[in-house]
């Protein structure tokens, strides 16, 4: 069925590749939409997860150089029956996460330094296992064929004075035709990224929630990295708004038209649903403003929580949600090197 839904979504953005095309150059612009079309088609398959990955200046670590943060996606991917995928850290203190890749076995998941900094150990498995579920429901394959289709599509609008609004060519519309181009086309972007992300960011926290056994984890990590992005710019996300529905809450701070970008659920109805399957797993009693931790009852700077289900004990962020660096950081050290927030 995802097969189906993806080879559909890939006959679609050709469509609607080259129609933008024809717009811009008429049958000439075309053709040469179809062409771009089917390379980036062959190129998204296999290398879309690779230019995500690099987009955002990840860095690959085993479990010598983030034993902790290694194991714990270990333990979520043997609990979902998955393949071991690779995993990535991002040096930016906005808490976040995504996962990439064309199938589970050449999957990869990646989580930012703030977000290990920030949150606690079961909310960081949380997160990770809303990752590995997006990676179970084989999302990976059309979210990233999506980022990289949604720039494309971007780009023909920019393109547009280019290619369009000579009168030795035969568009039809001409100069009209161009200036609907570069209107449509990032709306047009716009649209085929809603039309993948919502309904799966949903799927992707139940399925998340059941792989780690605590919904209200997952809940209170959600609330966390929604007011760590309000707050904390990620210079990168920035720079490539059209990745921006891969990553498990909308990285864009909204400072530019970029905001267009912002595919997510929101985050309120997210963690309500959350809350109600924690009460269908008979964890909570209700699901009142109670139902889940808040940072203000996380301990305060020195304090560490009990040993929990994934080994170890994990430092929780004060009541401000700033990292606790009382202790060594447990997730590691820097993989490129002595300085960083790996250190």
């Amino acid at each position: 069925m995802n097969t189906m839904r993806t080879a559909m979504l890939l006959a679609a953005m050709t469509a609607l590749f080259m129609g933008v095309g024809y717009l811009i150059g008429g049958s000439g612009g075309m053709m040469i939409a179809l062409i771009i079309a089917a390379g980036t088609n062959l190129f998204s398959y296999w290398n879309a997860d690779k230019m995500v990955l690099s987009m955002n200046h990840a860095v690959e670590v085993d479990e010598r150089s983030a034993p902790e943060f290694y194991a714990i996606v270990r333990s979520l991917a043997a609990n979902a029956g998955l393949p071991m995928p690779r995993v990535y850290l991002i040096d930016t203190d906005q808490p976040n996460a995504f996962a990439t890749g064309r199938n589970p076995e050449n999957a990869a998941v990646a989580a930012s330094t703030g977000l290990l900094q920030r949150l606690s150990h079961e909310e960081v498995a949380a997160v990770m296992a809303h990752e590995l579920a997006h990676v179970q429901h084989r999302d990976t394959l059309i979210m990233t064929i999506v980022a990289t289709f949604a720039g494309a599509i971007s780009m023909l609008g920019n393109f547009a004075f280019f290619f369009g609004g000579n009168r030795e060519n035969n568009n039809p519309l001409g100069f009209i035709g161009v200036l609907v181009a570069m209107i449509v086309a990032p709306f047009a972007a716009m649209i085929v990224q809603m039309a993948v992300s919502r309904t799966r960011e949903y799927e992707a926290d139940r399925r998340g929630a059941e792989i780690c056994g605590h919904p209200l984890w997952l809940a209170s990590a959600l609330d966390k990295i929604a007011r760590g992005a309000e707050r904390i710019r990620n210079d990168d996300a920035e720079r490539n708004p059209a990745t921006a529905h891969l990553f498990i809450i909308n990285p864009l701070s909204g400072e530019r038209m970029d905001n267009l970008f912002s595919t997510h659920p929101n985050t309120e109805n997210r963690i309500a649903a959350l809350q109600a399957l924690a009460v269908q797993m008979g964890q909570a009693r209700d699901t009142g403003d109670t139902a889940y931790p808040k940072a203000s009852s996380s301990p305060r700077h020195g304090q560490t929580d009990a040993a929990g289900p994934w080994g170890g004990s994990a430092s929780r962020p004060d009541a401000e949600g700033q990292p606790d660096t009382s202790k060594s950081n447990p997730w590691g050290r820097n993989p490129s090197g002595p300085k960083g927030p790996w250190s």
